[in-house]
């Protein structure tokens, strides 16, 4: 029950987050990437206050100091800011289909830093879904853009938010968990617009709905996520990750007239059957070993 749970749980986050997506998209036409990044993580982590207050949970607790949380917390820093370029810089489609490496570096990283059994077949699924990525960004090529870097930008830092949740005291929360993530956006939003020289600008009347949406939607996709991975099994749950990209691609389609083309769609159908057969060895792997 835990698992179906925690799988309903990764399709709906994957959802709101392609709804996150495409406002985040909507709202880099008016705006610099490094204050979108800043007012989502100051809305954020004013909203998950809220929340912590209400159930009566602590905004700072000994537990943010361990290492997990705080490798977590560079994780998710490097992730978003990674993504949400990309997001505002390529196809929405193209971002996401690159996002969907985020399980194989997983599986590479728990296997590498986190001493976990890999076998032939799942490093041979890694080294293929690795080269799908390859074929969407398709460097050295006509079709190559080195703006699409900071979707593998994401992929690794999100990977690693993934790897070190695995190593989070449990009596942190999964709201907690959020509001530290969220509040550590806000001086690297400035660190951003410093670096790149850009001054804030007051958003026009029709982003601000879509900021308003944003907030609300991120939050309840980023609660949901954390809960996933830590209500089921994570070889069940990952799996489910990779709705991802179909709602992405409609999106993608159907808001923004984007037409990917044949590479982008083999490299994305690459990675996700990769991820899929690392994910259902990993599995197999466990049951003989139980």
């Amino acid at each position: 029950m835990d698992n179906l749970r925690g799988a309903a749980l990764m399709v709906l986050a994957m959802l709101l987050f392609a709804l996150e997506d495409m406002l985040i998209k909507l709202l880099a036409v008016d705006l610099p990437i490094g204050q979108i990044v800043g007012m989502l993580g100051v809305g954020s982590a004013v909203l998950l206050a809220i929340l912590l207050k209400i159930q009566r949970q602590a905004l700072f607790t000994a537990a943010l100091f361990t290492p997990a949380i705080m490798l977590r917390a560079i994780g998710e820093l490097v992730g978003t800011i990674g993504f949400v370029t990309a997001i505002a810089l390529i196809p929405l489609s193209t971002a996401s289909a690159i996002l969907q490496a985020t399980p194989l570096f997983v599986t590479l990283g728990a296997a590498l830093f986190l001493q976990e059994s890999v076998g032939w077949r799942r490093w041979t699924a890694i080294i293929v879904g690795f080269m799908g990525v390859m074929l969407i960004i398709r460097p050295g090529l006509e079709g190559f853009s080195w703006l699409s870097l900071f979707a593998v930008q994401g992929v690794i830092g999100l990977g690693v938010r993934d790897l070190a949740t695995r190593r989070v005291p449990p009596e942190t929360s999964s709201l907690q968990l959020s509001f530290w993530a969220f509040l550590v956006l806000i001086p690297a939003a400035a660190i951003m617009m410093w670096f790149n020289d850009t001054t804030l600008i007051t958003p026009p009347p029709s982003t601000l709905f879509y900021l308003g949406a944003a907030l609300l939607i991120g939050i309840f996709a980023y609660y949901c996520i954390v809960a996933a991975m830590r209500v089921g099994e994570i070889s069940f749950v990952t799996p489910f990750r990779y709705s991802r990209i179909l709602f992405a691609l409609v999106i993608g389609i159907s808001i923004f007239g984007e037409r990917p083309d044949a590479l982008t769609l083999l490299g994305a159908a690459i990675i996700v059957a990769s991820g899929l057969y690392t994910l259902w060895r990993e599995r197999r792997v466990r049951g003989v070993a139980h």
